[in-house]
């Protein structure tokens, strides 16, 4: 499964035309809210040049980068968590997704209206984190009552579910995400995981500017970048409008005009690495005859749940990984140079995969 972020905001603060510029999946975006109803989707390509070396020093058949996919959400409004803007549907798609993406006006325009009337970013986060929150504090509510009543029959756990929900209520009223939750027990992480709560998810502010204002922003995104510095979160400043353009263009118009804004790389590249920073992910490499593939992992994973990624007869049947990091093997130039010169490693079970290792998977079923 790819890694999935949900686009979330204000109506009308350029969600669907960053998807558009993002994902090139070509949803809908225009200047009236509410134009997207049912959440759109994208799955793109991660960029990653370590696998563009890799497959030319390997002459595999092919190259499969690892993917991102973008869920567009619809515009959410105050009154959200209580159905307001068909908030209840909008709300349930972030519960699918493995962190949010926050984008925030910080542009001014005569052409495109501002659901509140003029472009207030604190004002326009806290509208979205409210309805957030209140929708996980009916959900914790309602998963407490339950754990008190199983406690009431004698239920010894789910006395101490029942307590871990009315701290996790008090948490939430106290207008703190869920995530922020500090000193759970690995058993108590699962039960609130198990909720599914809208404020676990982790969060990603970005301040969507005009052109004029890359890369550095202007007084709005300072404000969106201090809110999430506040909150310990990722922030990127983006332009929608400069994304749109960068999209038509071939590579090496991509590169000039970047290089125009001040700029080494486009938005989707940079939002990438941010989102890898936010969820703690690392890359992994495969190769042979028929492909070079890069992979996705969360920071720590060990070897035999990383081969489980590939299929689960790597991890099932696991003896070792045989590893070198992907710099040498295209620095040698093969597999069979990197046995020669003693830098392929022979790793078990506790070996804890690195970004940027290059590993063939032993196991036997």
């Amino acid at each position: 499964m790819p890694l999935r972020c949900g686009i979330v905001g204000l109506p009308n603060v350029g969600k669907s035309t960053l998807f558009n510029a993002l994902s090139g999946a070509g949803a809908a975006a225009a200047n009236y809210p509410f134009c997207t109803i049912d959440p759109n989707r994208g799955v793109v390509p991660v960029p990653d040049e370590r696998l563009d070396r890799l497959f030319a020093t390997n002459s595999s058949a092919r190259a499969i980068p690892t993917t991102i996919e973008f869920v567009d959400i619809a515009g959410l409004v105050a009154g959200a968590s209580r159905g307001e803007g068909l908030g209840n549907a909008f709300l349930g798609h972030i519960r699918q997704v493995d962190a949010i993406v926050h984008v925030v006006r910080c542009f001014q325009s005569e052409d495109i209206t501002h659901v509140a009337g003029k472009v207030d970013p604190e004002r326009d986060i806290e509208i979205i984190n409210t309805e957030l929150l209140l929708k996980d504090l009916d959900t914790a509510e309602r998963v407490t009552e339950k754990w008190q009543k199983a406690a009431k029959g004698g239920d010894v756990a789910a006395a101490s579910q029942a307590a871990l929900g009315a701290r996790l209520m008090t948490h939430l009223a106290e207008g703190k995400a869920a995530r922020r939750l500090a000193d759970l027990t690995r058993e108590e992480q699962r039960s609130v995981d198990e909720m599914f709560l809208l404020t676990r998810r982790p969060v990603l502010y970005l301040a969507n500017v005009g052109e004029s204002d890359l890369p550095e922003g202007n007084e709005w995104a300072e404000q969106v970048r201090n809110i999430a510095n506040s909150e310990q979160a990722e922030c990127l400043i983006l332009s929608a409008e400069f994304e749109a353009q960068l999209a038509d263009l071939d590579e090496a118009e991509k590169t000039a005009f970047l290089e125009s804004e001040g700029l080494s790389s486009g938005g989707l590249q940079r939002l990438i690495h941010a989102a890898y920073r936010l969820l703690n992910l690392i890359t992994f490499f495969t190769h042979g005859p028929k492909e070079s593939r890069a992979w996705t992992v969360v920071t720590g994973t060990c070897a035999p749940q990383a081969g489980g990624q590939i299929h689960s007869d790597f991890e099932r049947g696991f003896i070792r990984a045989e590893t070198i990091h992907v710099d040498d093997f295209v620095r040698v130039g093969s597999e069979a140079a990197a046995r020669n010169a003693g830098i392929m490693r022979s790793e078990g079970k506790e070996y804890v995969v690195q970004d940027g290792d290059v590993i063939l998977f032993r196991f036997n079923v």
